[in-house]
């Protein structure tokens, strides 16, 4: 999946990966795709759960060797 912006949260634990999550979509238009990558196992359930309470859009995650990739439309 194409993103406009990779955001790295590899080696860190949660909720560090949502707060950066969360920083990064601040700064971005609506409309616009955010790539995670993270290998914190708390991410599997926190970006959907985030994506759920801030109303933007969870698009699904792909496994990578050591980690996994985590998309977001936002709104």
């Amino acid at each position: 999946m194409e993103s406009d912006v990779k955001l790295d949260s590899r080696g860190m634990v949660c909720p560090q990966p949502i707060v950066e999550l969360a920083k990064q979509r601040r700064k971005m238009d609506s409309g616009k795709i955010i790539e995670l990558w993270a290998d914190d196992e708390g991410a599997k359930r926190d970006v959907p759960a985030w994506c759920e309470q801030t109303g933007n859009e969870f698009l699904g995650s792909e496994p990578d060797d050591t980690f996994v990739r985590y998309f977001a439309r936002t709104v």
